[in-house]
């Protein structure tokens, strides 16, 4: 990772989403995304798998289209997300 994209990173970590540090393993899985290659996350649940996809779509050109079954959890990220002034949607067949 350059460090511009470093201290991007870490300020949108700080800014958007209120943390502090990374938790294992979103480091690493963040610099994947970010360098353009395939990544396969398995973390349990609570430990920020979705900081994952989120910080590497502030980052990076264009948009992501994220594909989850768990329309509660979409909606309240959504949600989390446009409390911080970002442009997020989600589509459900509710």
């Amino acid at each position: 990772m350059h460090s511009w994209q470093k201290r991007d990173c870490e300020r949108l970590l700080r800014e958007t989403f209120g943390a502090e540090g990374f938790r294992p393993g979103q480091r690493e899985a963040v610099e994947t995304v970010l360098a353009g290659r395939d990544l396969l996350a398995l973390f349990p649940t609570g430990a920020g798998k979705s900081l994952c996809y989120q910080l590497p779509a502030l980052m990076l050109p264009g948009f992501t289209l994220v594909v989850s079954p768990l329309i509660a959890l979409m909606q309240d990220q959504v949600r989390q997300l446009r409390r911080h002034g970002v442009a997020a949607a989600s589509f459900d067949s509710l």
